[in-house]
């Protein structure tokens, strides 16, 4: 798939058709020429046929420019239906070159004629079958590059005339040998080739128009379903060109998703999909709640935060002699009242004891919630604050790697970010446990450090 923006796409597709229009005017005129002087039938029905392909040619040209146009209030999708649009008048305009040689061919048979061969014809055509050969090379190497249905389009159209080309080269070597009716029996299978290429160019293009489905529902599914968070696939749609296919899906998640994460579901979705399936420009993704699964009480806990406009973090599940008890972190505005803020978090936790009647009790930690984003610091304190965190990191545990040592302010002191990398084998469990003791041994040796938070990583 070209990583070319459309307009630039679309430029490189009207420069194709402009050096194949070339080619097709120079072999059209000549085969038609000598076709006309030798009054070979085959030969003038190979140069009306190239004919077309100089017309498809202008065709490809003027729906290109219009497919680059961006998406305006009448045509608020784009405008690559048009490329659709040349690619079905191409598939026409081979019918029409078909129907006009059966017709010609018919009225040989009925009132006969003489083909004059001459040694002229015979060049003629291995110059054109030349030009023809090197031009589908070309057209079928640029249709790949540039992803172009309508590109594609012309190159059946024009390997059709390598088979053509062939098949008059034949039908003047048998008119030369003395058997003439070869020449309208040539000019009846170049009908049948213009036909069934006219007729596999059409029906491509039928089904983008009609929606037909072009992508593997199971492969979507799998994508779709492989989403932390998704827990069914229900629906799978698909319509559109190869080079810009839309896909549509259904998924179900847990009922008390936020919205906040039902967005990050179908972001990661849509990053999903265009990755792993070639073609897939543009992807919408329905959310529905999935009752049919047990409710996860972490998903519950942050809805019901989200309902009074607070946030949670590091909510976790703790057993206790009498249950299931949920302890969460809960920021509020910095400038509220303990008061005010109590009563905010005693409303929270009502409300998660009515959502989930099963969990004995709900234990809480109110926060201040930062109202911008953190600035790492860089003045000379701070750059001692860095190297004695690292200091201390690298004596507690020096088989790690640590780097990436950041500092920043936070309320009544800073807040320490560091990296550490660790061997690959080690299980989550022990890499957690190194950076819980590294964090604890930070925070009690340098007394203005708050908050220390480090980032694992395999080496």
């Amino acid at each position: 798939m070209s990583q070319l923006s459309e307009a630039q796409r679309y430029k490189q597709v009207q420069r194709v058709f402009q050096r194949t229009l070339a080619a097709n005017i120079a072999v059209s005129g000549s085969k038609l020429l000598v076709g006309v002087l030798t009054g070979s039938l085959a030969m003038i029905a190979d140069g009306f046929h190239s004919a077309m392909d100089a017309s498809s040619n202008l065709i490809g040209m003027l729906a290109a420019s219009i497919a680059a146009q961006p998406p305006d209030a009448e045509h608020p999708y784009g405008h690559r239906r048009f490329e659709t649009l040349a690619t079905l008048a191409i598939g026409g305009l081979l019918l029409v070159a078909a129907w006009e040689i059966f017709s010609t061919a018919v009225e040989r048979l009925l009132h006969g004629g003489t083909v004059e061969v001459t040694p002229i014809s015979f060049a003629v055509m291995l110059v054109t079958l030349a030009v023809n050969s090197g031009v589908v090379l070309y057209e079928s190497a640029q249709a790949c590059k540039l992803d172009s249905a309508v590109l594609r389009a012309d190159v059946v159209h024009t390997r059709v005339d390598i088979f053509v080309s062939l098949s008059v080269i034949a039908s003047l070597a048998f008119t030369a040998l003395g058997i003439a009716w070869a020449d309208t029996l040539v000019a009846l299978l170049i009908v049948a080739l213009i036909g069934r290429a006219a007729f596999s160019i059409l029906r491509q293009t039928s089904q983008v128009l009609t929606d037909r489905a072009v992508l593997d529902p199971e492969a979507v599914q799998r994508v779709v379903a492989s989403v932390p968070g998704v827990e069914s696939v229900s629906r799978v749609r698909s319509r559109g060109p190869s080079d810009a296919i839309h896909a549509d899906v259904e998924v179900r998640v847990q009922p008390a998703t936020t919205a906040e994460r039902a967005s990050a579901i179908v972001g990661e979705i849509e990053a999903r999909l265009k990755e792993s399936i070639s073609g897939v420009t543009e992807v919408q993704v329905q959310v529905q709640p999935h009752y049919d699964v047990p409710p996860n009480r972490a998903t519950l806990a942050r809805a019901a935060a989200d309902a009074l406009g607070l946030s949670v973090h590091e909510v976790t599940e703790i057993v206790t002699g009498r249950g299931i008890a949920l302890e969460m972190h809960v920021e509020v505005s910095p400038l509220l009242s303990l008061a005010a803020a109590h009563e905010q978090v005693s409303t929270l936790e009502a409300r998660v004891r009515a959502a989930m009647p099963e969990i004995c009790d709900v234990v809480t930690h109110i926060e201040p919630a930062s109202r911008q984003a953190d600035v790492i610091l860089h003045s000379g304190y701070a750059a001692l604050l860095r190297e004695q965190a690292l200091q201390i990191a690298r004596s507690a545990y020096p088989e790690a790697q640590w780097s990436d040592a950041n500092v920043r302010a936070v309320a009544g002191g800073y807040a320490v970010m560091l990296r550490c990398a660790l061997s690959g084998e080690i299980s989550v469990q022990e890499a957690h446990a190194i950076a819980e003791q590294v964090e604890m041994r930070i925070r009690s040796e340098i007394p203005l450090v708050q908050r220390v938070t480090i980032h694992t990583e395999p080496a």
